[in-house]
């Protein structure tokens, strides 16, 4: 009996701790955003004032980051406009171009010197942050983690809740 009380303890404990969301970056929600500084757009540069702006942090070597892409894709469509999606990868210029599938359709940049990571302590990918139009983060994490996806409900929340 105190076997099968330690065992569903246990197995509590553990789906608790599952079900927590897990940060690879230094938690900034609810503070102001660091300012959008990249090396080079590989898209043209885009208008975000005034505007929800996503950054997914990210790169083409990573499974979860392009299995993420194509909800990116619809994002950028659905909220056209109220919110700028934009990928940020630390590789070369040439890596993302050589990107054939899943097709970007946001804007994207590259950040080989790691300075918007490094602000973050960005420690894995794909990592997303949501900034609102007066720059203060309102969701991030990991946006395919199970029970914590950043879905079309949990941006129009967002952009209904914060929109000026």
């Amino acid at each position: 009996m105190k076997k099968t009380i330690l065992v569903l303890t246990c197995l509590m404990v553990l789906n608790t701790l599952a079900q927590q969301k897990r940060l690879w970056a230094k938690s900034i929600i609810n503070q102001k955003a660091p300012k959008l500084d990249v090396e080079k757009w590989i898209s043209d540069q885009p208008e975000t004032k005034g505007k929800f702006i996503l950054i997914d942090f990210w790169a083409t070597w990573c499974g979860p980051c392009k299995i993420a892409i194509p909800e990116l894709n619809r994002f950028k469509k659905e909220f056209e406009n109220e919110l700028v999606v934009i990928g940020i990868s630390d590789e070369s210029k040439e890596a993302i171009n050589a990107l054939e599938t899943p097709k970007i359709e946001y804007y994207s940049a590259i950040d080989t010197g790691r300075t918007m990571y490094n602000k973050l302590e960005v420690q894995g990918i794909p990592h997303c942050i949501l900034i609102d139009p007066d720059g203060i983060v309102r969701w991030e994490g990991y946006p395919i983690l199970n029970g914590f996806e950043l879905t079309s409900e949990v941006i129009k929340d967002i952009i209904t809740k914060y929109k000026k």
